[in-house]
């Protein structure tokens, strides 16, 4: 775990795959993945594997004998560069000024340029074949099924080979070189604060950890200083969104779809039906969350709740946790649920596979990401906080659908974001409900505080991410946006939103120029609050039959890139288009509200 002599938390152990960036191994290992990719080519070359637009490919024997060869091949190939990517990744994260590691991104990314190509020719080859036919004559066609039925629509909405082509080479210097400025920019920017009469200089990860201090002078003296950081990056991180949004929004056009929402709504294995309900059902759950925003504005003893309140703790004497003790709880508590569960927590923590220390250039907030087979690795930024304990079983959680994942190919393995959250919310409720079984009043306050806050991130917050983007979309449509601009677009968006429940004069215009989500995916935003909400909802039915329940939970698990939302949660009795059901999920929250307001009383 970490050094108790030193009081260092941990950082994750990468030497399993290679020794380091410089090793002769890791040099083999990236050529490996190269010469694989190449191969890879070469057998798209030589089975012809592109769009036909005269007539469909005759679905003979040497065709589903090239289909099997190749679905392979790219699982292969897929495998081989999940773990390279994987392991660059985890340099440029924990230290944006790695030159070496920066460099070898940029040389990676070069070569997943010609992996998308080849998917963009294999999705466009299979929609010229009769696929019905191919999964009957084809037992690897048949286990890829759900594949290749959305890759039949997918193909409906590409532009030309030679527009594919270029769209996807120009997407480096384009979409994600914004994205990747946001990253490094936000990553290494230092800001100056005033803390007890003294100037101090940080970076930003660790001034947004400010949020949490006891002190309000602290919190808003943090705050302060964050929007003015916020305000003089203004303009790059402008430029970077109006590229991205720009540029999504003409590739969505040339690609026929109505709009960038429709786009995610495809690649996030859900309709707008179930969108409407889930929407629907939080607008309507915006009154209790400014229920629970005013009961927190009483326990501080403030009129009402600014920005930087949101993430105050309550009360002094809030039991502090040490990583060692974050790590004991969530191995007892993930174990009480299942040995697998269990086991699957005590090898995380015994082969290091979290990096917990916050540091200059490491960047913010926390991600798991697959590594191979079945292990992960998890990155945090921990403070000794039980809010820090949930998120470590967050993100342990997805650690556990990768686990469940394992057995299947690369090409079953694509889950969207919808169900990425499944497991992850699921593991954090199993914590949060093991804290307050034990807690006294005082530390239920403090644990229910700490699910209301996320869950009022994903409901609230996430619906205000939401309204942004959407306009910023409907906007940029016309001509670009100031940074003024999204500035106003922001704070309409939390105002209706958040109404009543925090102090309109002290909200966060710069969101939009923080949150890393707007430089990346579109619509990186709803997904969490489907994640929140279905994985909630699940939690629930997990009580009626407990041992029913796992068979079919680790199963769901496993398909979530073999089926779309609705028909998996089907096989739990769930309707998503259902305002019903993500009603119901919502009581959850609903409950821990009244039941704050109980222990808050009229403070």
């Amino acid at each position: 775990m970490h050094n108790s002599s030193t009081g260092q938390l941990p950082h994750w152990d990468m030497t399993a795959v290679y020794p380091s960036l410089e090793s002769p191994a890791f040099e083999t290992g990236f050529r490996a993945a190269a010469q694989a990719i190449d191969a890879l080519v070469e057998l798209f070359n030589q089975h012809n594997i592109a769009r036909r637009d005269t007539l469909r490919v005759p679905l003979d024997d040497a065709t589903v004998a090239a289909f099997e060869q190749i679905v392979n091949a790219m699982n292969a190939t897929l495998a081989e560069t999940r773990t390279l990517g994987a392991y660059i990744s985890s340099f440029v994260s924990t230290d944006s000024r790695n030159n070496l590691a920066q460099g070898k991104l940029s040389e990676f990314q070069m070569q997943m340029l010609k992996l998308q190509l080849l998917s963009t020719r294999f999705t466009a080859w299979i929609g010229s074949l009769d696929v019905d036919a191919l999964i009957a004559r084809s037992e690897i066609a048949r286990g890829h099924g759900f594949m290749l039925r959305r890759a039949q629509i997918q193909a409906q909405h590409q532009m030309s080979p030679a527009e594919e082509e270029l769209a996807a080479e120009m997407n480096l210097t384009g979409s994600a070189a914004w994205g990747k400025l946001h990253g490094n920019f936000t990553s290494q920017l230092l800001v100056i604060v005033k803390l007890d009469g003294a100037e101090k200089e940080m970076p930003m990860s660790m001034l947004r950890n400010l949020a949490f201090d006891p002190n309000r002078e602290t919190r808003r003296a943090a705050y302060d200083a964050e929007l003015a950081a916020w305000k003089n990056a203004a303009v790059p991180l402008a430029a970077a969104m109006n590229s991205i949004k720009g540029a999504t929004n003409t590739l969505a056009k040339k690609r026929r779809w109505d709009s960038a929402l429709d786009v995610s709504l495809f690649g996030n294995y859900i309709d707008r039906a179930t969108l409407d309900a889930m929407m629907g059902a939080a607008r309507d759950s915006f009154p209790d969350f400014r229920r629970y925003l005013r009961a927190k504005a009483r326990a501080l003893g403030v009129p009402a709740l600014a920005w930087y309140d949101i993430f105050a703790p309550l009360g002094g004497g809030a039991r502090e946790w040490s990583y060692e003790e974050a790590a004991d709880f969530v191995v007892q508590n993930f174990s009480a649920y299942s040995d697998k569960m269990g086991k699957l927590a005590e090898r995380a923590f015994r082969e290091n596979w979290i990096d917990a220390e916050p540091r200059l250039g490491k960047r913010d907030g926390a991600f798991c990401m697959s590594l191979r087979a079945d292990e992960s690795r998890v990155l945090t930024n921990f403070k000794p906080t039980f809010q820090a304990v949930g998120t470590l079983a967050h993100e342990l959680g997805h650690a556990y659908h990768n686990l469940n994942l394992a057995p299947r190919t690369m090409l079953q393995h694509q889950t969207p974001m919808t169900l990425a959250e499944t497991a992850s919310i699921f593991c954090q409720r199993l914590i949060e409900h093991a804290a307050l079984e034990k807690a006294d009043p005082k530390e239920q306050l403090m644990i229910l505080e700490t699910g209301l806050q996320d869950a009022c991130q994903v409901v609230v917050d996430i619906t205000s991410r939401f309204i942004f983007e959407q306009t910023v979309f409907e906007k940029r449509a016309q001509r670009e946006l100031s940074s003024d601009e999204f500035c106003e677009i922001m704070l309409d968006a939390q105002k209706q939103t958040y109404g009543d429940g925090l102090d309109a004069n002290a909200l966060h215009a710069y969101m939009w120029a923080m949150k890393p989500h707007y430089y990346g995916s579109t619509f990186y935003n709803y997904p969490y609050m489907f994640g929140l909400l279905f994985g909630l909802g699940l939690y629930a039915r997990s009580q009626d039959d407990p041992k029913k329940f796992k068979i079919g939970y680790d199963e769901l698990l496993s398909s979530t890139g073999m089926g779309d939302a609705a028909e998996l949660a089907a096989r739990f009795g769930i309707d998503t288009r259902s305002k019903d059901f993500w009603r119901a999920s919502l009581d959850v929250v609903r409950e821990d509200i009244a039941r704050f307001e109980k222990l808050i009383g009229d403070k």
